[in-house]
């Protein structure tokens, strides 16, 4: 008995001696978390973001891992709400302690949480587009959307190359609406366009006939829709309804085949800027990420039987570049991370190719974006 009970009581203390030597985090996974609008009005975007950042943690682990350890993504659900943000963001670095994130999906959210990073000093890595996210820079927050401004810029070379002057606004009333509206209010004027009229609609607005109305009454040669689902599609349906011919351009926040079916026919003959997945198939075999791009597009629809889209994409981008990060730096801290990052040179992503610097934490240009056009109810590069 008295034998059984040391041998026993040895193999105990064997296993805590053990477990004391181990450091606090897994020994075996390096985690990182996401925040991500998987549920919600913004389900568009962040339900592809959370099935690609689950393919590339596969993808990963499938390869060895990283720095020889297995990657966990632990995804929250904001359910498109603020608040919701908030809280992922603060567990996620309280209580799962993760060494980065990546997300959130919006604007919105993403200008929600920023500071608990600069905070905490974990790297984030965001998914949405406002300029606001990444300018000013701060120290511990990074983008992968091109930015409003280039998708406004690449808006205006296509209206002064048809000759178009006159341009409306018509955005909505959030934070990537208002994001994209201050830049086209900027951009308009300095590039020798006039603006015709400027409206403004709601995120939870069913009809925007009398925005569309007072637009009309001013006769300009084109319409800027900046915004995402569902209100541009509203907003093709209410101008289809009255008759409006006047060209219609809608911003790279609806580069998902779910605008086309929101927008039905409505869609037809629309332009949008947008990140050259959605049209990978129609690029010149000459393009050097045509390859990424039918390789991530083949993976996806395998795994999913869904079309994929520019948001997936973001996913795919966000986590990738943590882990190349914590490949260069050889090391998963923090600080190695948000350092590495700020380092990457040159590297090829769905959005484009990423340059980062201590003055760009976006990393893209406005190359990042193609003019797109629906035709047909798909997508048709224009370019």
């Amino acid at each position: 008995m008295k034998v059984r009970f040391t041998v026993v009581l040895a193999a105990v203390l064997m296993a805590v001696l053990l477990c004391a030597g181990r450091p606090a985090q897994a020994e075996d996974t390096i985690k990182i978390g996401a925040v991500l609008s998987v549920t919600g009005p913004a389900a568009f975007l962040g339900e592809p973001e959370k099935n690609t950042m689950l393919m590339v943690q596969d993808a990963v682990n499938a390869a060895g891992g990283v720095l020889g350890k297995k990657l966990e993504v632990i995804v929250y659900d904001d359910e498109s709400d603020v608040n919701k943000a908030v809280l992922s963001a603060q567990k996620l670095i309280k209580k799962d302690k993760v060494v980065a994130v990546a997300g959130p999906s919006t604007s919105g959210n993403s200008l929600g949480i920023m500071k608990f990073f600069e905070e905490s000093q974990v790297p984030l890595v965001s998914c949405a587009a406002s300029e606001k996210i990444v300018n000013p820079v701060g120290k511990w927050v990074f983008s992968v959307a091109p930015l409003d401004r280039h998708a406004a810029g690449k808006i205006l070379a296509d209206a002064a190359k048809k000759g178009l002057k006159k341009l409306a606004i018509l955005s909505v009333s959030d934070g990537f609406g208002q994001s994209g509206r201050a830049v086209l209010q900027e951009l308009i004027p300095a590039k020798g366009f006039v603006l015709a009229a400027d409206e403004v609609y709601g995120p939870k607005d069913t009809d925007m006939t009398a925005q569309l109305t007072k637009i009309k009454e001013a006769a300009p040669d084109a319409i800027i829709v900046w915004g995402t689902n569902p209100g541009p599609a509203v907003i093709a349906r209410n101008r289809e309804q009255l008759g409006i011919t006047t060209p219609l351009y809608v911003c790279h926040g609806v580069a998902s085949k779910k605008f086309i079916e929101l927008a039905g026919s409505a869609a037809e003959g629309l332009m949008l800027p947008a990140g050259r997945l959605i049209v990978a198939d129609q690029l010149p075999e000459a393009n050097p990420l045509k390859k990424l791009l039918l390789d991530y597009t083949a993976k996806y629809q395998a795994r999913y039987n869904a079309p994929v889209s520019t948001f997936g994409g973001h996913g795919w981008d966000s986590v990738s570049l943590i882990v190349k990060a914590m490949e260069t730096a050889k090391s998963a801290k923090p600080e190695a991370i948000r350092n590495a990052l700020e380092k990457i040179t040159g590297y090829a992503g769905t959005a484009g190719v990423f340059t980062y610097t201590p003055e760009n934490h976006n990393g893209l240009s406005e190359d990042a974006f193609v003019m797109v056009k629906v035709e047909k109810g798909d997508w048709r590069l224009m370019e």
